[in-house]
């Protein structure tokens, strides 16, 4: 349904962005060689800038697509959409440069390349906001909608009406429901009937569109609707009673022929994904403790210095596949029984903190020798925290879903961290946000969280 609209406006943005992309090169040109130097007519008869130019705009729009800027999910989000157009256009630069590489023999300008950089970012951004914000008043107007019916009042139902309304770039609107058995208590769209009235009803609103969305417990009406919405010349969409318990990114497969549902698609686990994850997370690893070993020997330093015990502490945490494994943390606090600190939770002003501790912990210090768990493969750089034992085996009991977060490695940092979802923050929460990561994984999403983890979630506010 979306996927039928987004190919449409996928096509118009690959127009724009390619527009835009001539634009910016062109502009950029203007301003080196013409506001800059006033030397333009001088450098027209350079046709190898011509073919920059136009290498460069057919070159963006691969790299657009390969940062998948043209998911329907970036039409709700403005900054992850420029945070996506800022990554494919350093993309393409990074493409282009290593081109240029091998055709030393034709020299460019550095400024005239730089300049093109930031304008496409600008532009482009600024066009695709300019765009959907036309488009979104034409929709207010009545322009190219499509009127929905949705049959079933349940759950499916009313999540679907939810997406279509988050999706109003698209161009669909919800005519109301067909009421059945479950119903929810609030519902965004009126209730225009009984489901046993779908005929009736369909003549009298006349929709674009029908939507099946009743639940595995209420009764099937499918062949009834089906053979209404063919005699009536109406398009029918089902989604099935089980979505529920379907993740976002389940996928349907085939086998020969035999339609095959995935209710949990783990990206990370996925072919040539998982040995991209584990090179990228070896090689950061790697960089990191190079860089940071200085850093490494004075924390170390101080920690011995300041109280007696061992400078490091390796505790038992659960990962991958619910296995265990031994976490290692720069000691924080002053020594004590294994039981009280695999049991007891870290509250504020915690006694057991130590000066140099509660310094090293505000900053996220202590958890920099976890880039050795990194490196050698029981963490990665980026997924959910690792938890003790005895807390996993609490909160799989009372928090649903809390045992999905083992289906990928676990991680220095994470979208809850950059989120501020540490320390003593709402369990309901970071497990919401670790399985929208593992649901949604890509390099470019470990690389933004990467980049985002400096600015907010290096300094833990809610670390003690």
């Amino acid at each position: 349904m979306l996927k039928e609209r987004n190919q449409t406006f996928k096509l118009i943005f690959l127009f724009i962005d390619f527009l835009t992309s001539v634009s910016s090169f062109s502009i950029a040109f203007i301003i080196r060689y013409f506001v800059q130097e006033y030397q333009l007519f001088i450098y027209l008869d350079k046709w190898s800038y011509f073919y920059l130019g136009l290498l460069l705009s057919v070159s963006q729009i691969i790299a657009f697509i390969s940062v998948d800027l043209y998911h329907p999910r970036r039409a709700h989000s403005f900054l992850d959409e420029f945070f996506t157009i800022a990554t494919g256009v350093i993309l393409n630069l990074i493409m282009i440069l290593s081109l240029l590489f091998y055709f030393r023999e034709v020299s460019f300008s550095r400024l005239v390349i730089s300049y093109f950089i930031l304008i496409n970012i600008v532009l482009v951004t600024l066009s695709h906001f300019l765009f959907r914000r036309g488009l979104m008043n034409l929709r207010k107007r009545g322009y190219n909608l499509r009127r929905m019916l949705i049959l079933g009042t349940g759950t499916n139902a009313h999540k679907i009406a939810e997406t279509v309304k988050r999706h109003l770039f698209y161009g669909y609107v919800v005519s109301g429901f067909l009421e059945t058995n479950e119903k929810l208590p609030s519902l965004s769209f009126p209730i225009l009937g009984k489901i046993q009235n779908l005929a009736e009803i369909i003549r009298e609103i006349k929709p674009d569109l029908v939507i099946y969305a009743l639940g595995v417990q209420e009764k099937n009406y499918l062949k009834e609707a089906i053979d209404i919405c063919d005699n009536e010349g109406v398009e029918l969409k089902i989604v099935p009673g089980f979505s529920e318990f379907i993740a976002s990114r389940g996928r349907v497969e085939g086998m020969d022929g035999i339609p095959i549902i995935s209710i949990r698609d783990i990206p990370i686990r996925n072919g040539y994904n998982l040995f991209l994850k584990r090179s990228f997370d070896f090689l950061f690893s790697l960089v990191f403790i190079l860089l940071f070993s200085p850093f490494y020997l004075m924390i170390a330093l101080l920690i011995k210095l300041t109280s007696k015990g061992p400078i490091f502490i390796f505790q038992e945490r659960v990962g991958l596949d619910n296995k265990q494994f031994k976490m290692i943390k720069f000691r924080s606090m002053y020594v004590q029984e294994k039981k009280d600190s695999d049991t007891i939770w870290t509250t504020k002003d915690d006694p057991r903190v130590t000066l140099i501790g509660r310094i090293i912990r505000k900053l996220s210090l202590d958890e920099t020798p976890q880039f050795f768990n990194v490196l050698f493969g029981d963490m990665s750089v980026v997924g959910p925290r690792p938890e003790r034992p005895f807390f996993v085996e609490q909160f799989k009991n009372t928090h649903r879903h809390y045992m999905r977060r083992h289906a990928v490695k676990a991680g220095i940092t994470g979208w809850a961290q950059v989120n501020g979802l540490r320390g003593d923050t709402s369990i309901e929460e970071r497990i919401e946000a670790d399985i929208y990561y593992i649901e949604n994984w890509s390099i470019l999403f470990d690389i933004k969280i990467i980049l985002l983890t400096p600015f907010i979630g290096l300094i833990n506010k809610n670390a003690y």
